[in-house]
């Protein structure tokens, strides 16, 4: 009997790997696309993987389909950029094990510093890109995608969105099926990839693309669905088509699902018998150029935004000005406004004293880096100036000093990098200070070092082991500097803060390079708890030193018999980090265990 359940997208590209016998799963973690490893880690018959980095994710996942083995690389869509290199080339040789990537885009900017569009990274790279519009497509894709790969030699993309990812519909599940990998091609005019070799595979990448084209003509994942006496078709693809579906528009859809490359032969067949043709799509006009390319008449963008999701109520808008709808019904101005929340560190994380005692320092410019630290871009803190993309702190700190150098400015600069950004991107950066350095060029460099990958949801890297046993990297960050040559390397523990807040204001002083390993595990992922803090309301001056620390469990409250705002501690959310107690003035701020010990004393 065939088992059905309700899946999210991540978990049916996780299950469409496993039933096409999938062999080798990597991926490094970023919204929206880490529940795919997560969910394959539980098959014994996939080696799966968070790498230290994308581009080493590919890397692993082309030596799996280089042995024959059907591979797979999972990564949200800025860490193609980073995996663009081996790409670029890989997709120039045969493929010898069926290989899939999947590119997890983020309309709308839900997680991520940019809004590319990835459709156009698999056209520039000669993939077959398919986009599927639920879970049953995710899942059905993937193993479709592994098949055309094995079948026609050419490497597929999957491209997802993060609305696709996380929604949940129901999927139909089958057995798996078992692909023996077919071993190593030995043939190196085909797989080695120097300029003589290279010049031949140009044709070969262009011949299987035409390939692939003849077999999208018959493909049912590209389907018409006809609307007798319509005059107007829309073409769309994704998540776009089920939105689009709910407005039951007056006309004819041609749903894609390979939508790389389109056959022109069919396209023309179909639109032949249309007066005009839309193309509803999220993001930029990949459809609407591809389609333009090939002489057929079509609007898209005009009608619709090239940033952000396309919701219900954006289609509707869209196809009421294309004179498509006679009246709007969907009115988004009915959806009730909630309180705005900003974005907190957690409570007990360890990156809020250090970021409060920069606060407090000399540096007026930090420049800081990807991960749940970015957070400090953002009130209370503000203390990052720039934010660009994974390890670029470390390079960009050197142009600013150098920058600030040629100007004799010689103000303190910080660069604010985390332990997983520093594996994934930011060791090169690293060593390129010591490149031309001047003795007196003021640099300080903060690595925080909570030892796991928090922001995606506690992932290991590179030296968790040393927290976490049941982790098998265990790469201390002093010692490697130190190999590297690196001599003035400072140790901290962010939870004791007066010292560390010497430590501080020591290197941002010193007149030169100076680097701050800030040790302190993530408190959510470490499950950080010791006694909590209260407030003794009658030693409280209400300075608001403590709330300054920005702590979730501190607030200003009223209580009984006094008649100024006094600072609390809600009991139920604090881990016991002690920061709000070390920075009291009047020590009013104090230990539940102390409180206890007294009681029991008494007793």
């Amino acid at each position: 009997m065939e088992e059905k359940r309700i899946l999210t997208g991540n978990e049916a590209i996780a299950r469409g790997f496993y039933e096409a016998g999938g062999k080798i799963a990597t991926s490094y973690p970023g919204s929206p696309t880490v529940e795919v490893i997560e969910k394959l880690k539980q098959y014994d018959e996939v080696y799966s993987e968070f790498a230290i980095n994308e581009k080493v994710a590919l890397e692993v996942a082309i030596g799996g389909s280089f042995y024959g083995a059907l591979s797979m690389a999972v990564m949200k869509h800025v860490g193609v950029n980073i995996a663009a290199d081996p790409l670029m080339t890989f997709t120039e040789t045969p493929v010898n094990g069926g290989f899939l990537l999947v590119s997890g885009d983020d309309p709308g900017l839900a997680s991520s510093q940019n809004e590319q569009d990835n459709r156009f990274y698999g056209r520039f790279a000669n993939m077959g890109i398919l986009d599927p519009s639920d879970s049953q497509e995710a899942k059905d894709f993937t193993s479709l995608g592994l098949s055309l790969s094995q079948e026609l030699s050419i490497p597929m993309l999957l491209r997802i969105t993060s609305r696709l990812c996380h929604s949940r519909s129901i999927v139909n599940l089958k057995e798996r099926q078992e692909v023996m990998p077919k071993g190593i091609n030995k043939d190196k005019d085909k797989f080695c990839m120097i300029p003589s070799n290279s010049r031949s595979m140009q044709s070969f990448m262009k011949e299987r693309l035409q390939l692939l084209e003849e077999r999208a003509y018959h493909m049912e994942i590209n389907r018409l669905e006809e609307l007798e006496g319509a005059d107007t078709l829309i073409i769309t693809s994704g998540i776009a088509y089920q939105n689009l579906k709910e407005l039951k528009p007056k006309a004819s859809i041609w749903k894609l699902g390979l939508v790389f490359p389109i056959s022109e032969k069919k396209a023309k067949a179909i639109t032949k018998g249309y007066k005009s043709v839309i193309v509803i799509e999220e993001m930029l006009p990949f459809i609407e150029n591809e389609l333009k390319l090939m002489g057929i008449a079509c609007e898209g963008k005009r009608y619709f935004s090239y940033t952000g999701e396309l919701n219900i109520e954006d289609i509707e808008a869209g196809l009421y000005e294309a004179g498509l709808l006679k009246e709007k019904k969907n009115n988004i101005s009915k959806m009730v406004e909630t309180v705005p929340r900003a974005p907190l560190f957690c409570t007990g994380c360890p990156h809020r004293p250090t970021f409060d005692i920069l606060k407090k320092s000399k540096a007026k410019v930090v420049i800081g880096d990807i991960g749940c630290y970015s957070l400090a871009a953002l009130f209370p803190f503000e203390q990052s100036n720039s934010i660009i993309s994974m390890g670029a702190s470390m390079g960009m700190i050197k142009g600013v000093r150098k920058a600030m150098s040629l100007e004799a400015a010689d103000e303190p600069l910080v660069a604010v990098i985390g332990d997983g950004t520093f594996f994934h991107s930011g060791i090169t950066g690293m060593i390129n200070l010591l490149h031309q350095l001047k003795a007196e060029e003021n640099i300080t460099i903060v690595i925080l070092d909570n030892r796991t990958t928090a922001m995606t949801g506690g992932q290991p890297n590179a030296s968790s082991g040393i927290y976490n046993f049941n982790e098998d990297m265990r790469v201390g960050i002093k010692p490697l500097l130190e190999a590297i040559g690196f001599n003035r390397i400072k140790e901290i523990n962010q939870y004791d803060y007066k010292a560390a807040a010497g430590i501080f204001k020591e290197e941002i002083d010193y007149r030169g390079l100076s680097i701050i390993i800030a040790n302190g595990p993530c408190a959510l992922k470490y499950n950080m708890e010791k006694p909590h803090y209260y407030v003794d309301p009658k030693i409280c001056i209400s300075c608001r030193s403590c709330i300054k620390t920005n702590c979730p469990p501190l607030r200003m409250i009223k209580y009984e018999g006094i008649d100024k705002l006094k600072s609390s501690i809600d009991k139920d959310m604090c881990v016991g980090c002690s920061v709000c107690a070390q920075v009291c003035p009047v020590n009013a701020i104090k230990s539940s265990r102390e409180l206890k010990e007294a009681n029991d004393s008494d007793n």
